[in-house]
């Protein structure tokens, strides 16, 4: 499923969401190569993206993980490694793995910030990936694999709609269709997959991976977004919508 949007409108210009879909793609572009050279890509997902035995120091020194043709990620203790769970948000791994974390982004994003405000929601955002990188270290302390992405302050973001906008309509592309859909059944169906995920991940040997997607970050983010929304959440902003609402012109 593909959110195309939702039917609630916002009073002001989503300005935080913007800048950091815009930051995404500049690191992307700029630090990243936008992913025309495989070596270099491979290199900033090495260096950059955020290797839980690195932090933990339960990956031994010099332990070497495949990341590409002839390529290897190799633990290391280098200062950088400290900040990799806040840069990391900002690196991807490939166009599609930008792409649909920013459109995510662009889809709850705004409503969210309209009801925070652009310096909490910012706050809220980096909170939330922060959040959900310390459940991937709890869960695989050892891994010696690195992750990239925002989906884990995305997810966050969506826990914060699920408490703050569940009964909105959402759309969604479903295979050819356009179906509207209330934003809870989307959003705890998607958090059900990454749950699920997430369980048999535990019952494998090695759990560092599951398909590729770092799943107990999501999961971590998500129940941080419920968590948080209430304590971010700015009420003079969600009493200005309502009044908004209230004030719109009803047909009958």
């Amino acid at each position: 499923m593909i959110p195309l949007g939702d039917d609630t409108p916002t009073m002001r210009v989503p300005v935080m969401t913007y800048v950091l879909i815009a930051l995404n793609v500049l690191v992307w572009v700029v630090v990243q190569g936008a992913g025309t050279d495989a070596t270099h890509l491979a290199a900033t997902v090495c260096n950059l993206g955020m290797v839980p035995g690195e932090l933990t120091h339960r990956s031994p020194l010099g332990t070497a993980v495949p990341i590409g043709a002839g390529l290897a990620c190799v633990v290391d203790n280098d200062a950088i490694n400290l900040a990799t769970p806040l840069i990391s948000m900002f690196l991807h791994g490939g166009w599609m793995h930008l792409l649909g974390n920013m459109l995510y982004l662009a889809v709850f994003g705004r409503n969210i910030e309209d009801s925070m405000g652009r310096w909490r929601f910012l706050a809220f955002y980096l909170l939330s990936g922060l959040i959900a990188a310390a459940t991937h270290i709890a869960l695989n302390p050892e891994s010696a694999v690195p992750t990239v992405g925002a989906s884990g302050a995305i997810s966050g973001v969506l826990g914060a709609f699920l408490v703050l906008y569940p009964r909105t309509t959402v759309r969604m592309f479903v295979f050819v269709f356009i179906v509207r859909i209330r934003a809870w059944l989307v959003l705890v169906y998607w958090f059900l997959l990454q749950a699920l995920s997430g369980l048999s991940e535990l019952n494998q040997l090695h759990p560092d991976i599951s398909g590729g997607v770092a799943v107990w970050a999501h999961v971590g983010g998500f129940v941080g977004g419920v968590l948080l929304a209430r304590v971010f959440v700015n009420p003079s902003l969600v009493r200005a919508r309502i009044d908004a609402r209230d004030a719109r012109p009803r047909y009958v």
